[in-house]
This record gives structure tokens, sequence and C-alpha cells, in this order.
């Protein structure tokens, strides 16, 4: 059985990028506040008021394209599943978002173990404050394990060249 709650962060990202719609704008601002107490470098690409009529896309891109800047860069989205704005993320080139809005910790663990996710997408009409800081610190801590799934991490790598 995989260890779920590391203690420490084993690795410190560059930088944080965090982006949501409407949906997330709420749970955003939270989790921003949480990073920077852990004295994380966190950047927000927006929205920076509430718009119940904003389109995703026009934030969630250019975060992804700041995550896929540096290969230590991190990005967290938000959108009301985290589906859609997976989606768009995974557009970049050098992106791998993946969708955590359960209660599944272990899915954010093999996220970072096996596909060295760099963006995590949440859904934020699934997942409480409390809930989401654990998966966010359980993901930070995580280091990616190389071996076979780098095989895996460097065909990816080669159907993005395409």
């Amino acid at each position: 059985m995989v260890e779920l709650q590391p203690t420490t962060y084993n690795l410190q990202p560059n930088m944080i990028y965090i982006a949501s719609d409407h949906a997330g704008f709420e749970l955003k601002k939270q989790i921003i506040d949480y990073l920077k107490s852990k004295s994380l470098q966190v950047e927000d690409c927006g929205p920076f008021k509430y718009d119940a009529d904003d389109d995703y896309p026009d934030f969630i891109y250019p975060c992804a394209e700041k995550v896929s800047s540096n290969s230590e860069n991190r990005g967290i989205i938000l959108g009301m599943s985290g589906q859609g704005e997976a989606i768009v993320a995974n557009k970049v080139k050098g992106v791998r978002a993946v969708v955590y809005n359960c209660n599944n910790l272990e899915i954010v663990k093999l996220s970072r173990l096996h596909n060295n996710a760099n963006v995590l997408s949440l859904g934020a009409k699934f997942i409480g404050i409390d809930e989401l800081k654990s998966a966010i610190d359980l993901w930070l801590a995580t280091e990616f394990e190389g071996g076979r799934h780098q095989r895996r991490i460097d065909k990816i790598d080669m159907i993005e060249q395409e």
C-alpha cells in the first residue's frame, strides 16, 4: 500500500501558478493564502474578480503556458469539476494536467509518481478546503519515480512533437 501522508515537501517548485473560473474563485483565494503561509512562491493568473459568465480557457491557458516555461514550475487550476480546465491545460506542450475531484488521495500521489504531473486540476464543487489542502500537500511532496515511467513520459513528449 502507498503511504499517503508525507510530512515534508520533497521538492520546492520554482513557482506555483494558480488559476480558476468563477466556480473555483473563492477556493482559489484560500489556496493562495495557504500556499503563501508555507512560504511557497505563488502567482495568481486570474480571475481577479468574480464574474459568473467568465470562461475558464481565458485564465487556464495562460497559467499552463507559465507552468510549461520551466520544468520546476507547478500549476493548480480550479473549476466546477476540474475536467474542462485539465483539457485546456493539456493543450499546452509540456503540461501534464491531472484531475482530482474525489476523496481518494492515492490518485494525487500516483499522478506525480507515475505521470510526473505538473498541473493539478481541482473540482471545486466536489472537494472542501481541508481535502484540497491535503491533496495539494501530497501532490507537492511527491517526487516523480522515473524508471519505466520516464519511458512513458518520453513517448508522450514524442507525440507532442508530431
